[in-house]
């Protein structure tokens, strides 16, 4: 069975003979506890293009020490020494619960061993004053041998710093400090595997469109945007000159696609929030898609854009329960104990879970099959070969600010229809529709933002707060059909209804508030598409 632990840790450069500083002088350091020396031999796998080593991941089946077995390093924020390590038991062959979190990277690949890492390992715990763990140093003498071509081997001496579960990361900068005291110096590379393949010049031919980068959210940045991550891999991919609308335009795309490949594996670990990254990066694609038209053949992007639409239909099938039942969860909570009258927080319990249980595995196997599969070689294919029109060419100072207030013109026309019709039933699908069309402006402000700049981000900004109005109506149209189904089951059971009809209720006047508060962000909306000036 395989187990998850997060993993933080630091590497550095030191020669064969090196003797660590006495870290007892660290602060909160208050005893280092020698464990002695372990030999390691880990091997690891990848794809004979190296796939996996250009996406950050590294596979690998180790034996020696006290977690011998298989471990799938997945990264999550690299900069900061930050990972997710998966552990399966020792077998011969790769682990199917491992095989499918590489899967959206690796494809239909072959799986090969690449290198062969010896490791003499010299194990010291830092402890504090009650002896607990606060973190492992180690220093490793390591043989690499290359599994693949011609034979070449390397050889080097690091140190690498781990801090113990739950630690705090600030003691990594005070051990740091006192090994730069030291003369001791950070690693440039992030990983052993990553030096081996350098050092034994082991290229990495895998080609350019299939390079992954992650631009998820570290979670430890409370303060970075998911679209802000998506402006700064633009802004990388482009580089320091204008760039063309096209360059700008595939920057996206890529960015989207990154994101859809490394989001695969956090959805099949049902961690928070995956489901609806993974969900908005198909959105995001596809609304490129449709807002720069005239910059990619529809002809190519129409078809990529239907699958697109399949795949973030069976995403929501999980995100859109996950959100109902917070939001009940909430409503429930919010009301009186002597409101509640029968088993309402266990009924919503049974009947989440058995609604996700099954949303799970529908998930997955989506996840598992071809047609996925399909729709990420078609995304590679147009990243390789993109199907630009003669407007790609074109400054994305004259091509941005049309598609972007075309699609502003499309949300007007939609917000204006649904606030002309009385309330009931048409006007919830009008609003609903004008949600879907201000996602998509949202989404076009967003894209264009490493280019156009402030404009740009305030026009998102205005047009996200349209979405939430909108979108909290839609969320309350849902609740109250779920609230229904939900009170007929208590009323057959012989439970009372009473709660569920004192939610439906509340359900309502919130669609309500929602329907009298649209014309006053819309125009602010308004006014802010007027100041924004984009197209100057």
């Amino acid at each position: 069975m395989a187990h998850t632990k997060r993993e933080i840790e630091r590497k550095y450069d030191v020669g064969a003979d090196a003797e660590l500083p006495d870290l007892t002088g660290v602060a909160g350091v208050a005893d280092v506890v020698h464990k002695g020396v372990v030999e390691l031999d880990a091997t690891y796998w990848d794809t004979p293009d190296q796939r996996l080593a250009a996406s950050s991941v590294t596979l690998r089946h180790r034996t020696g020490g006290d977690d011998a077995g298989w471990h799938l390093k997945l990264p999550v924020a690299l900069a900061q020494g930050v990972r997710d390590e998966i552990h399966a038991p020792l077998s011969d062959d790769v682990p199917r619960s491992l095989l499918g979190l590489v899967r959206s990277r690796v494809r239909e690949a072959e799986l090969v061993p690449v290198v062969r890492l010896l490791s003499a390992r010299e194990l010291r715990h830092l402890v504090d004053a009650q002896g607990a763990l606060l973190a492992e140093v180690s220093i490793d003498g390591v043989r690499a041998e290359r599994l693949t071509g011609d034979a070449a081997t390397a050889e080097w001496s690091e140190v690498e710093v781990e801090l113990a579960d739950d630690g705090d990361p600030a003691l990594l900068d005070k051990v740091e400090k006192k090994l730069k005291k030291a003369g001791v110096r950070r690693s440039d590379a992030p990983s052993k595997l990553s030096r081996a393949l350098a050092e034994t010049e082991l290229q990495q031919s895998v080609p350019r469109q299939l390079v992954v980068r992650s631009v998820k959210n570290d979670k430890s940045d409370k303060k970075a945007g998911k679209s802000e991550a998506v402006a700064q891999a633009v802004k990388e991919a482009v580089g320091d000159g204008p760039g063309t609308a096209g360059d700008h335009v595939l920057a996206y795309l890529r960015a989207q696609r990154d994101a859809i490949v490394a989001l695969d594996p956090d959805v099949r670990r049902d961690l928070p929030d995956s489901v609806h990254q993974m969900r908005v990066a198909t959105r995001r694609m596809r609304s490129a898609f449709r807002s720069f038209r005239k910059i990619l053949d529809r002809s190519v992007t129409d078809p990529i854009g239907d699958e697109l639409k399949w795949l973030a239909g069976e995403l929501g099938v999980d995100r859109d329960q996950e959100v109902l039942t917070e939001r009940l969860t909430s409503r429930i909570a919010a009301v009186p104990r002597t409101l509640l009258l029968g088993p309402v927080r266990g009924r919503l319990r049974i009947w989440s879970v058995a609604r996700r249980s099954g949303s799970r595995r529908r998930t997955v196997a989506v996840l598992d099959g071809k047609r996925y599969l399909a729709l990420l070689e078609s995304v590679d294919a147009l990243l390789a070969d993109p199907p630009l029109r003669p407007a790609a060419s074109a400054s994305v100072t004259k091509a941005f600010p049309k598609a972007v207030l075309k699609d502003y013109a499309r949300l007007a026309a939609r917000v204006e229809h649904a606030l002309e019709l009385p309330p009931g039933g048409e006007r919830d699908v009008a609003m609903h529709e004008a949600r879907k069309a201000a996602k998509r402006a949202r989404y076009a402000g967003e894209a264009a933002t490493p280019a156009l700049g402030k404009p740009a981000k305030r026009f998102a900004k205005q047009m996200k707060a349209v979405q939430s109005v909108l979108g909290d109506h839609q969320d309350s149209v849902v609740a109250r059909d779920a609230l229904r189904h939900l009170a007929i089951q208590a009323h057959m059971a012989g439970e009372t209804a009473f709660t569920w009809g004192l939610l439906y209720g509340q359900e309502e006047a919130a669609g309500t508030d929602r329907e009298r508060e649209l014309p006053e962000v819309w125009a602010k909306a308004s006014r802010a598409k007027l100041r924004a000036s984009l197209g100057g």
